[in-house]
């Protein structure tokens, strides 16, 4: 990890639980996951939270929050996202009842309080196992690491042959496949399934590889998965 990228932005909240206020850093680049299970870079013990609830990553310049197929939604300013949201200094970040706030100004003070407290969040080093991680759908819960070069997905099947078989009606005998290129960039690809493949809100075209980057969103079928980079 990368402890010395450029502080940009910083999620406070109050904790429920001890009424404390908390703070996170988030330097250019991070991956920050909220939710209620302690393993979250940002846990809230808050019963109205899913356990993967939602996640902030950076792409293109900016901090994009996405739901994670949460039970109760993720809302900013009030209003319930439907699509990946792109944040903006002063945004209020809603899950259902716990609030958190946005600012897009980090003083090296506060840079260096969240260095020594542990509570800076800064890009993961993709030199490790890449994990998809399952946040909604009959397999909440289940991390898979990616172990190959490549691997397919589909429809859990008695005579299925792909490496991951989900649980799930929607989805097709195959899905999709993620793979590795040359490069080192991990890539994914719809396999011309009935119900389509969806990253970061948006339907990917059949047969087309489309990149894959830390805290990426996929939704095949009912099942909403979250790709990480190794640390």
């Amino acid at each position: 990890m990368n402890e010395q990228a450029e502080s940009l932005a910083k999620i406070t909240w109050q904790d429920p639980e001890t009424g404390d206020l908390r703070e996170f850093v988030l330097a250019e680049g991070a991956t920050a996951t909220i939710g209620r299970s302690p393993n979250n870079h940002i846990a809230i013990p808050e019963r109205h939270v899913s356990r993967q609830h939602s996640v902030i990553s950076f792409r293109d310049g900016v901090f994009m929050i996405s739901d994670l197929g949460s039970a109760n939604g993720t809302f900013v300013n009030d209003k319930q996202l439907t699509d990946p949201f792109p944040l903006a200094h002063g945004d209020v970040i809603r899950l259902y009842v716990p609030v958190l706030h946005f600012s897009a100004i980090v003083t090296e003070e506060e840079h260096e309080q969240a260095r020594v407290t542990g509570t800076l969040i800064v890009p993961a080093g993709g030199s490790g196992q890449p994990t998809l991680h399952i946040t909604s759908g009959p397999q909440e819960g289940a991390e898979i690491p990616i172990l190959t070069p490549s691997l397919t997905i589909g429809r859990a099947t008695r005579n299925a042959t792909w490496d991951i078989s989900l649980q799930d009606r929607a989805i097709s005998r195959p899905h999709a496949e993620i793979a590795q290129q040359e490069d080192g960039a991990w890539m994914i690809t719809d396999l011309g399934s009935a119900n389509g493949t969806i990253v970061n809100g948006a339907p990917i075209s059949a047969d087309e590889p489309y990149p894959l980057h830390d805290g990426t969103v996929i939704t095949l079928g009912e099942t909403t998965i979250l790709f990480r980079l190794g640390d």
